[in-house]
């Protein structure tokens, strides 16, 4: 099975490297449009800014390649936030695969609720063969100021300061708001499930 990386300027994508070569699959890091075209699965990481992730994305026409892919792809934390409509970060217009869908800032007036959410929280309201094996309310790693909306894509919901989507899907398109590479058992048997999609 040939599987890609979308390379771009957001980081975090070998660490999603290793964890992929840790369940036997030699994944290529590209940003090359031929070559994630042709790939059995794509996917889509990223941990920094909305903005300037989507800006280098557009330049590179990055943008208008992703939302035409047919094969399976998962977008993973600011790359699941890409494929939504749009963001609060730097009101940032996004891919718009999930329509509709709003990123928006945690906010709370609890001094005790940090943000960013840093660290494993449970994952249930499982949806989805992407979590075949996964044990509801599995505990996931998350690092993220962003979130979802719960919306008519959701597969898996977290609760931090309120109910949020953690997962999403719509046809050949998932994302996730956790980090599977750092997931332990969970993340490694999601990632094996995206796989076998």
């Amino acid at each position: 099975m040939n599987t890609v990386i979308i390379k771009y300027n957001a980081g975090n994508i070998r660490s999603v490297l290793f964890a992929l070569e840790r369940i036997g699959v030699q994944a290529v890091v590209t940003d090359e449009p031929g070559q994630i075209r042709s790939a059995d699965r794509v996917i889509f990481p990223g941990v920094g800014e909305a903005s300037t992730a989507m800006q280098y994305l557009r330049e590179r026409e990055l943008d208008k390649l992703i939302v035409s892919l047919q094969q399976p792809v998962l977008g993973i934390c600011l790359g699941m936030q890409l494929l939504c409509a749009g963001s609060e970060e730097n009101d940032t217009s996004c891919l718009g695969v999930f329509t509709g869908v709003q990123v928006k800032k945690f906010t709370t007036g609890d001094p005790l609720v940090k943000i960013p959410q840093i660290g494993w929280n449970s994952v249930y309201n499982l949806q989805s063969a992407l979590f075949n094996q996964v044990e509801e309310n599995a505990y996931c790693y998350f690092v993220h100021s962003y979130y979802a909306e719960a919306n008519k894509f959701s597969i898996a919901s977290t609760d931090y300061t309120r109910p949020y989507s953690s997962a999403l899907h719509w046809k050949n398109f998932y994302g996730v708001q956790f980090h599977p590479e750092k997931s332990a058992k969970a993340g490694e048997q999601i990632l094996k499930n995206f796989l076998l999609l």
